[in-house]
């Protein structure tokens, strides 16, 4: 047999027979579509990984657009809130600006009515004044016209015409003094000198019309000029007696009596509250005396080791009574631990927690026997017997291998839960 020629995809095979030749071209052609089948999966699974970046890409897109907008969202309603807020903020404040320019208004519109009431109040005081110095001065008058007849009848002497300005000179002493008095009132100035030589004017002049009236009238014409020779000085007199108290500021009758009757109201009221209170600190004493005697009663009964040691310790410490501090110590002296506490109720105490500690560690109805988790179970062998101090030394061979299909579910498993990003 000769040279053998053999086609395949276009190849001359040199010294091999047709079948070797269409055997070598199946062969190719299964490795080239076993490379064209792998390079579609290639491209195929770089096609799907793209997609899936892609997608991954667009996921990650979709939810920073997603959080931008929440965030946007966030950040307008808290801008809003903050719009809110200062408009709140503005109203009140205009509102409480607004109140207090009312409350100002108001307390103005009250001082000027308070401030018109007293102007209107010191204009009628004024024009009372001012009437009852004119009523007085014209009464002053009318009595020393009614006066002065009887005075210079007395007076009168056919040969001494002269002293007839006698009973004149004596009316205008004490209308004198008045006016002085009524200066030194307007000036602040001492005023009873003056007030003391009118009265001496007027008591002369009306002395002299008794005497004369009787001697050369009757007791009417006496009594009635001497009683007109007082009560002009004595109008006058009084209308400055009464700026000489509003001057000083001297309360009246009334205020002095309503002023006294506060006062000794007041004064009652507080010896009331001293007899309340002494009554109150001697009760609280008593009461504070029982409850110390009780007490010691008490300590004395229940703690007869105790209670002698106390008694003598605040002997020597100069006490007169248990206090509490000594008790503390002498509890601590005989006892070992402050009052409240024994070594018995100590002991108790103890046993008691531990019985609660027991009863914590019981489930209900059976004691507790400890189960090994097989999910935790060592799957290596222990490296030493006994307690262990050292971890076990994993070695070839200590464990079984994994089956196949295990691994592959252990590696599809952790390639679904690795990050997107990895």
């Amino acid at each position: 047999m000769g040279t053998a020629t053999g086609h395949a995809n276009g190849t001359e095979v040199p010294g091999a027979s047709h079948a070797e030749s269409w055997a070598r071209a199946g062969v190719v052609d299964a490795e080239a579509d076993a490379i064209r089948a792998r390079t579609a999966a290639e491209v195929e699974a770089k096609r799907i990984a793209a997609e899936a970046a892609a997608e991954a890409v667009r996921i990650k897109a979709r939810e920073e657009a997603e959080r931008l907008r929440i965030a946007n969202e966030r950040a307008a309603m808290r801008l809003e809130k903050e719009k809110a807020d200062n408009a709140a903020k503005i109203a009140e404040a205009n509102r409480r600006e607004q109140a207090a320019n009312r409350a100002a208004a108001e307390e103005q519109e009250a001082a000027e009515a308070e401030k018109a009431e007293k102007a209107d109040a010191e204009q009628a005081v004024d024009t009372a004044t001012t009437r009852w110095r004119r009523t007085a001065k014209s009464f002053y008058g009318l009595c020393a016209a009614v006066a002065l007849p009887v005075q210079m009848a007395a007076f009168y002497r056919p040969e001494a015409k002269y002293l007839l300005v006698a009973p004149i000179f004596i009316e205008v002493i004490a209308l004198v003094a008045l006016i002085g008095a009524a200066a030194a009132v307007t000036a602040g100035r001492p005023h009873w000198h003056y007030r003391a030589v009118a009265w001496a004017g007027a008591l002369t002049a009306a002395t002299i019309n008794i005497v004369h009236g009787l001697a050369a009238f009757d007791v009417a014409t006496a009594f009635g000029t001497a009683l007109a020779s007082v009560a002009g000085p004595g109008m006058w007199d009084l209308h400055e007696h009464g700026r000489i108290a509003r001057r000083d500021g001297k309360p009246t009758w009334r205020q002095r009596r309503a002023d006294r009757k506060t006062a000794k109201a007041e004064a009652e009221r507080q010896a009331a509250d001293k007899l309340l209170a002494a009554e109150r600190e001697a009760y609280q004493e008593k009461a504070l005396r029982e409850a110390t005697e009780q007490l010691a009663a008490q300590r004395a009964e229940l703690f007869p080791k105790v209670w002698p040691h106390a008694v003598v310790l605040a002997a020597a410490l100069g006490q007169t009574t248990v206090t509490d501090a000594i008790w503390n110590r002498a509890h601590i002296d005989i006892e070992g631990c402050p009052p409240g506490e024994t070594v018995d109720t100590i002991r108790t105490r103890n046993s008691a927690q531990r019985r609660l500690v027991a009863a914590r560690s019981e489930a209900p109805g059976s004691t507790p026997s400890k189960v090994t988790n097989a999910q935790r179970a060592n799957q290596m062998p222990r490296a030493q017997r006994g307690p262990a101090r050292k971890p076990p030394i994993r070695r070839k061979g200590d464990t079984q291998k994994y089956v196949n299909a295990a691994r592959i579910a252990a590696a599809e498993t952790a390639r679904k839960t690795a990050p997107s990003g990895s």
